[in-house]
């Protein structure tokens, strides 16, 4: 068994400074930490571990509920608070984005002043940032209200996570447990179109957000009698020019990635990546010379830890970019409403439902390695179908079983790949580990829709450009050469044919990025099965 801390990541000196460890009285807290996870790896959840569980699961099933619920609500709070459209755009994005970006320092935050607080606190502010969500009366007062929810899910999502590490200290346990998590996430994500469908029929849009008001009580009531309290012994304070050096980084980051998605990859989103690429470096130096930093890098040094990110990361390039284009798929060239749409992805959710909670029990039997190789190879198949979605003639119910398969891998690889994150690292870096497991997911979504996008975007315009010669208008001419769903905002002006050439070459840019997720992912499976072969069970 190869413990976490053999990988040198407790109370790493200061490299400029700092004496070397000499005596047994400096080598004491490792060797108290060896013999802690020692005896803890023996002991076993009972009952009320399982019930924590589930008091667990709603705060992550109304995180991933939030994310697609305002897709469907938009349009009935646009009429209310009439938003510009770069007003729209924040009012979707500022939830993602503070997320993203203050992950990692709540992660580290929840070490250190304690993780059932942490979450405490950010369930509190996510119930006020939802009443005041729910009576916005002007489009700039609810973009403030999606940031507070984005700040406040910040400290949700990790917290929720170290919290299951130190609930579920048996391996086999905690990847169940990781795996039931990560599921529940998936089914509030599912669940969006349908919840907002329902609340849109019998209330109004505000009501939407006034869901998270039960989960939240119910969470503030519990959580002092179920949950266990946990602080990371012997940490320094927080680093606060890690903190602003962290957020200079990964907001700039994600911005950029974001408005090349919607705008194309362009010269202003470029330096506004490098700029927070400058910083990120920055932040790194800085780390290696702290004592206590806001990210420990020796944690990468464990072939599990690293090598689960970079397949959390990728496969969500994959997952993130066709999700985007399929939805695309139904609503703009099937015709589906919102509502039917999410119905229609219920199975391929159910699939990931099913593939979070089998994983981690093949993974008893099977190296995880092996058993994440074979479901990304499921993914492989799913993406190799949707490449002929453009001639299929039944094209919903291909896009259900072939994003079924990709979700059988996506479920997998974000139970047994969270889990070797969080397992590989020693239970004082916990919240730590779990926050860079979630900023990399919320990357590689974010870099799937760009590239991805862009992508299907340049495609459809070359097609476009060479087929639409009918004399129009300029502005009509505008709108179908820009997008898909640009053609259709302007399709009674359209001449006949138009339509059905735009929807055509939308869908030869939906085959050639299902392709490129089907390499990518294939690369990656066999990346898996070969470095995480000798891997067990949270990195053991």
């Amino acid at each position: 068994m190869i413990l976490p801390q053999q990988c040198a990541f407790r109370n790493q000196p200061e490299r400029t400074g700092r004496r070397p460890l000499t005596t047994l009285d400096d080598l004491s807290p490792i060797t108290e930490g060896l013999q802690t996870h020692g005896a803890a790896g023996e002991r076993r959840a009972g009952a009320r571990e399982w019930i924590a569980l589930a008091l667990l699961a709603l705060p992550t099933i109304l995180l991933g509920l939030d994310l697609t619920l305002l897709h469907l609500v938009l349009p009935a709070l646009a009429v209310d608070l009439r938003p510009t459209s770069a007003q729209t755009l924040w009012i979707v994005d500022a939830y993602g984005f503070m997320i993203a970006g203050l992950l990692i320092t709540m992660g580290t935050l929840g070490d250190r002043i304690g993780r059932r607080k942490l979450l405490m606190i950010g369930a509190a502010a996510f119930g006020v940032a939802s009443v005041m969500a729910a009576y916005s009366t002007s489009a700039a007062m609810l973009i403030a209200a999606r940031a507070v929810l984005g700040v406040a899910g910040a400290t949700l999502m990790p917290s929720t996570l170290a919290l299951i590490s130190n609930m579920f200290v048996h391996p086999h346990q905690r990847a169940l447990a990781i795996g039931v998590w990560a599921t529940m996430f998936a089914l509030g994500m599912a669940a969006g179109p349908v919840v907002g469908g329902i609340l849109l029929e019998h209330y109004g849009w505000g009501a939407a957000f006034l869901v998270a008001l039960p989960v939240v009580a119910l969470l503030l009531m519990a959580a002092p009698f179920l949950l266990p309290e946990y602080r990371a012994p012997q940490q320094g304070r927080l680093d606060l020019p890690s903190v602003a050096l962290s957020l200079l980084a990964l907001l700039p980051i994600i911005y950029g990635i974001k408005q090349s998605a919607k705008d194309g990859i362009g010269a202003g989103a470029t330096l506004v990546i490098l700029g927070g690429l400058a910083f990120l470096m920055l932040f790194i130096r800085r780390q290696r010379r702290l004592s206590s930093p806001l990210v420990d890098l020796s944690l990468f040094c464990c072939r599990a830890f690293s090598v689960a990110l970079v397949v959390l990361l990728v496969g969500l390039i994959g997952v993130g970019g066709t999700m985007l284009l399929v939805t695309q798929y139904l609503q703009l060239v099937a015709g589906l409403s919102p509502l039917a749409a999410g119905l229609w992805m219920g199975p391929p959710a159910l699939a990931m439902l099913v593939a979070g909670i089998t994983a981690p029990l093949l993974a008893r039997r099977i190296r995880p390695g092996y058993v994440i190789a074979g479901a990304l190879g499921l993914s492989v198949v799913g993406y190799l179908m949707l490449t002929q979605l453009g001639h299929a003639r039944h094209g919903i119910a291909l896009v259900t079983a072939s994003f079924s398969l990709v979700y059988l891998g996506l479920g997998t690889i974000a139970a047994l790949g969270t889990d070797l994150v969080v397992g590989a690292a020693p239970a004082e870096k916990a919240g730590s580990a779990s926050a860079m497991s979630e900023t990399v997911q919320e990357l590689g979504l974010a870099v799937g829709i760009a590239t991805l996008g862009s992508l299907t975007s340049a495609i459809y315009r070359i097609k476009m450009a060479g087929q639409v010669h009918i004399p129009m208008a300029q502005d009509v001419q505008r709108a179908v050469l820009d997008s898909l769903a640009g053609a259709i905002s302007v399709s009674q002006e359209l001449p006949a044919g138009v339509l059905e050439q735009a929807q055509a070459a939308f869908m030869t840019g939906l085959n050639a990025a299902a392709l490129t997720s089907a390499i990518g992912v294939a690369i990656l499976a066999g990346v898996a099965a070969v470095t995480l072969r000798y891997i067990g069970v949270g990195g053991a």
